[in-house]
């Protein structure tokens, strides 16, 4: 996974059932992107860790346009095991 799989990634909304706050999870996004973004240039000081996504927590919508609860939750699974697999790879 790269830095611009991040900025490409697009969640289908939601709307009158529950989802995640837009805000919330474009502001998680951008720190994942910049986490990756760190890797890729050998800066990786001071990055997001698994264990940083995995307790990342987002506002629940029902009534307002959200992200696909599901969709985002997934996409961080692939982004938790690529900060794993970068860790162990001693990429810090």
């Amino acid at each position: 996974m790269l830095a611009r799989d991040v900025t490409e990634k697009r969640f289908t909304p939601t709307r009158f059932r529950e989802g995640y706050a837009m805000d919330d999870v474009d502001a998680f996004l951008e720190r994942i992107h910049a986490t990756l973004t760190a890797y890729e240039q050998g800066t990786a000081v001071d990055v997001l860790a698994d264990v940083d996504v995995v307790n990342a927590r987002f506002q629940p919508t029902k009534f307002r346009e959200g992200y696909s609860q599901d969709e985002v939750d997934d996409f961080l699974d692939e982004v938790v095991a690529e900060l794993r697999r970068r860790e162990s790879a001693g990429d810090r």
